[in-house]
Parts: structure tokens; C-alpha cells; sequence
């Protein structure tokens, strides 16, 4: 068995509910990201590849362009803007592309906090 994982790099601003330190979430702020999606599985006989990289890349790409730069509040597929629900966002925008898809891990920078989604029950931590 195989792991193969890309990252990707995305900042975006949002607005947030809090229970503690509700004002400073409640105003606009951003932060910068990384997103890192994990495939898993056995290489093609053939290709000797899990998957070709250049369509993981694409799949990862298409999950940047979503996020980066945006205000997180107006997207209407992401509910709450916490990092557990950008893990699963990138999940649902990548899986249809990368069947074996394992783990997507959201980090932010400023806090050194992360954030794993397994999406698929049975995988969890």
C-alpha cells in the first residue's frame, strides 16, 4: 500500500460564531492556509503509478481556485467557516477525480492549528 500527497497553499477571509472571543471572530479576517489531500493504493501494474500526477494536480488546482483569495462566508456549499468544514469541502471538490482519496488536512499558519477529514466512515482516526 501507497500514500501519495499533494499540498496546496490558499488565503481567504471569513467571519466566524464564536463562544470565546466572539468580536474578533465576529469582524472580517483572514488567514493563510495549507491543505494537504492524501490518495492511497497499490500502483497500476502498467503505469506503476497510484494515479497520474498531472490529474491530481488538476483535482488540486480546481480546490485552490475555489478558496483562494475568497471570502469563505459566500460560499454557499461550506456552511461555518472552522477548518473542519474546509476539510470536507476539498474532500467533496476532489473525490470525483481521485477515487482513492484517504485524507485531506487543513493547517492554519497562524495558530499551528490542523484539521483531518477521513470522509468516509471506517477511516477515521
Amino acid at each position: 500500500m501507497f500514500e501519495l500527497s499533494k499540498e496546496f497553499r490558499f488565503d481567504a477571509a471569513h467571519t466566524l460564531e464564536r463562544v470565546i472571543d466572539t468580536e474578533p471572530s465576529r469582524r472580517i479576517h483572514g488567514h493563510s492556509y495549507r491543505a494537504e489531500v492524501v490518495i492511497r493504493g497499490r500502483p497500476d501494474p502498467q503505469t506503476g503509478m497510484i494515479m497520474d500526477l498531472g490529474l491530481f494536480e488538476r483535482a488540486l488546482e480546481s480546490a485552490r481556485e475555489g478558496l483562494d483569495h475568497r471570502f469563505l462566508d459566500e460560499l454557499h456549499d461550506l456552511g461555518p467557516s472552522t477548518m473542519e468544514n474546509l476539510s470536507a469541502w476539498i474532500w467533496r471538490k476532489v473525490e470525483p477525480v481521485c477515487p482513492d482519496l484517504w485524507r485531506v488536512t487543513v493547517r492554519r499558519d497562524s495558530d499551528q492549528g490542523a484539521c483531518s477529514y477521513f470522509g468516509r466512515e471506517g477511516q477515521g482516526v
